[in-house]
């Protein structure tokens, strides 16, 4: 069973950074990809980034490459999300999701467990 719980949202200025965490209290961690997706008021669900088991194949959004870096600790069970050069346009809800495969995917259908999310707010 995978149990994803988001942390480390806040507010922020425009250039600063954050790190989102999402823990797993599951035994399976290490056997999902994994992802960030984010979604702002009034707008669809965006894919941010995504992350294979072993942590070595790394996807993102063209809107944050080179600005934010998806990680994984399998040994503690949890992703990160490092956010840096935080822009306005940023600010959301940010969620993580587990695959329902080892495909790392940008498709929402594609995820299958998702955490209860943690929002970000970034101020001009």
């Amino acid at each position: 069973q995978v149990q994803l719980v988001e942390s480390g949202g806040g507010l922020v200025q425009a250039g600063g950074s954050l790190r989102l965490s999402c823990a797993d209290s599951g035994r399976t961690f290490n056997m999902h990809a994994m992802a960030w997706f984010r979604q702002s008021p009034g707008k669809e669900g965006d894919f941010v980034a995504a992350i294979s088991r072993s942590g070595s194949n790394t996807q993102y959004a063209d809107s944050v490459k080179g600005r934010f870096t998806i990680s994984r600790d399998n040994a503690k069970n949890t992703l990160y999300l490092q956010m840096n050069s935080l822009k306005p346009e940023d600010t959301a809800d940010y969620y993580c999701a587990a695959s329902n495969s080892i495909v790392v995917s940008g498709l929402r259908g594609d995820y299958g467990y998702w955490g209860q999310g943690t929002r970000v707010t970034v101020s001009s």
